[in-house]
């Protein structure tokens, strides 16, 4: 069976001008980047985000049970579900998050889709792409430098070293950099603190530019974000050091969104990569308006379980956006069913339908999560190559037991043809069935209370504790006058609870909110659950030992 990537390499692509066209694009509303991507002018970024404000196209969020460590393939099946949509003469564009180097040379490879469902050129995209990580990368380290230069220049804002919160950022794992000290050396090296890094996709930067809709507001956003505190404890913002107008002129680029296509030809808009488990885990607002106005089903994915991404999607991007889901689509496997059902990695490729029953728990959990929020939701089965037909026919058994819509999807082996059943679904969902989207919680709430419904609704939980820090943290965020911001968790995917050896559907565990950063900037609070960090780290064998490339430049080993 062929690669993912030799599949990508032997695709033909269309020029990225007769992409635009499908989508009624002029030729001066994308500014190309070489013949297979492009990116949104301006003008264009203005002129039909203001239709996505207007239309009335059905948006479509792909999420998933608790994943495997290798995932489930939600990406795949956003892929495929746009390029079977368009089958069928629909209109439809998607849009995904661009791909972290970090995981793509760690353990979980690139995250383009896989098999006949991908973006493409998928090296690219996997690979720098055009620079968006790295522009974001540049203006938020802007801001330490110049935070570090003003102490060494008297400091005049009165800064406490050791209350600066403002960490450094890189797009790569690299667990070493947890924890820092810098300014070492002597006094012409600068005041020496600690300090911390973390991935590019944990940084507000990143949180920011995806939760934007203009340079205007970029700049409304970044001008807010507190980066340090005074020996008074009094907080000291972005603006008060002069380098707003510098990190937005670093993002004027990244800022746009970027236009590929699938294999099969689709546009596809892919932009922005906030981490689902770290941050809010939705390519940009601005993509996704953009994708309405431009389109008649507009196909965005979320990160990681509806306990991550779709939660938060729902709870932050749909109210910066003002903007309401049509229907779900929740992504099971029988792997993952079965690896909440108590299979050990190692087994997952045996047929055992009593795992599979028992797994059934951790899937009805995330069904009822979506119920919540009053969106339709169906089921889409994600056949891998080991699934027996006793197990696809045993899972399809058992959505019925719960009355829970459901199709098989085969998209990674068929392309848009794999995804029929599940197009076919979704578009009578969006035609019978109306979505009374709602958030779960008002933004009126005390700080403690959305935690606690997070945690006890969507999670499970009986309960939340608070370490000593945690509490001092939600004390200077209400002093302040940030309470009333949404709330984005900030804890593991592995499971529902905040204890990532925890499977199927945890009951009576409480969740341990270790401290709660202020993003405001963004427009959000983190707490930080369990043992999260921001800055991943590498696997006892990382992706990036079977990457190569040939005198000829070919790519091999990239998934």
């Amino acid at each position: 069976m062929k690669s993912d990537v030799e599949i990508a390499q032997e695709a033909e692509l269309e020029p990225i001008n007769d992409i635009a066209k499908k989508l009624g694009l002029r030729q001066d509303e994308i500014e190309p980047r070489g013949d297979f991507k492009a990116k949104f002018s301006l003008e264009a970024v203005k002129k039909y985000k203001s239709k996505g404000d207007d239309h009335e196209s059905d948006l479509i969020l792909v999420t998933a049970m608790t994943p495997t460590r290798g995932g489930e393939g939600k990406t795949t099946v956003t892929i495929g579900l746009a390029q079977a949509l368009w089958r069928l003469d629909e209109k439809t564009t998607l849009g995904i998050r661009e791909p972290s180097i970090g995981p793509t040379m760690g353990i979980k490879g690139g995250a383009a889709g896989g098999g006949y469902s991908q973006v493409l050129p998928m090296e690219d995209i996997n690979l720098h792409f055009t620079g968006d990580l790295h522009a974001i990368t540049i203006a938020h380290n802007l801001v330490g430098a110049v935070v570090n230069n003003h102490m060494h220049r008297g400091n005049e804002l009165n800064i406490d070293p050791r209350k600066i919160v403002w960490p450094r950022v890189m797009d790569m794992n690299d667990r070493a950099l947890r924890n820092t000290v810098v300014g070492l050396g002597g006094r012409s090296d600068g005041m020496p603190h600690e300090n911390s890094f973390g991935i590019t996709a944990s940084s507000e930067v990143m949180a920011i530019l995806c939760l934007t809709e203009s340079i205007t507001e970029l700049k409304e956003r970044l001008s807010r974000v507190v980066v340090a505190y005074t020996h008074d404890n009094e907080p000291v913002f972005l603006e008060d050091f002069g380098c707003v107008g510098a990190m937005a002129s670093l993002l004027k680029h990244a800022i746009k969104p970027n236009l590929v296509q699938t294999i099969e030809g689709v546009p596809a808009l892919v932009h922005g990569g906030p981490f689902a488990n770290i941050a809010h885990g939705t390519s940009s607002l601005i993509s996704t308006k953009i994708g309405m106005g431009l389109s008649d089903y507009f196909i965005t994915e979320a990160g990681f379980g509806s306990d991550l991404g779709a939660e938060k999607f729902f709870n932050v991007v749909c109210r910066e956006g003002d903007i309401k889901p049509s229907v779900v689509v929740m992504v099971a496997t029988v792997r993952a069913l079965k690896r909440q059902g108590g299979v050990s990695v190692k087994d997952l490729d045996k047929e055992d339908l009593e795992a599979l029953k028992e797994g059934l728990a951790n899937l009805d959990k995330h069904l009822r999560n979506i119920q919540m929020f009053g969106v339709p939701v169906v089921v889409a089965i994600n056949r891998f190559d080991d699934d027996t037909e006793e197990e696809i026919d045993y899972l399809r058994k058992l959505c019925k037991s719960i009355e829970v819509p459901h199709a098989v999807v085969e998209v990674h082996q068929k392309g848009g043809e794999g995804g029929l059943e599940l197009a076919e679904v979704v578009m009578d969902i969006c035609s019978e069935k109306k979505s009374n989207f709602r958030p779960l919680y008002p933004l009126n709430e005390p700080p403690k209370e959305k935690i606690y419904d997070i945690a006890t609704k969507i999670y499970g939980a009986k309960d939340v504790v608070y370490t000593p820090r945690a509490e001092r943290d939600l004390k200077r965020i209400i002093k302040m006058g940030f309470d009333d911001l949404p709330i984005c968790v900030s804890k593991t995917h592995y499971s529902l609870s905040d204890d990532r050896s925890l499977r199927g559907r945890p009951k009576d565990f409480k969740v341990k909110i270790r401290r709660v950063k202020l993003n405001s900037g963004a427009g959000f609070l983190i707490p930080m659950a369990g043992d999260i960090t921001t800055m991943p780290g590498l696997p006892k064998r990382p992706a990036a030992l079977d990457i190569d490339i040939d005198k000829d430049g070919k790519i091999t080993g990239l998934f």
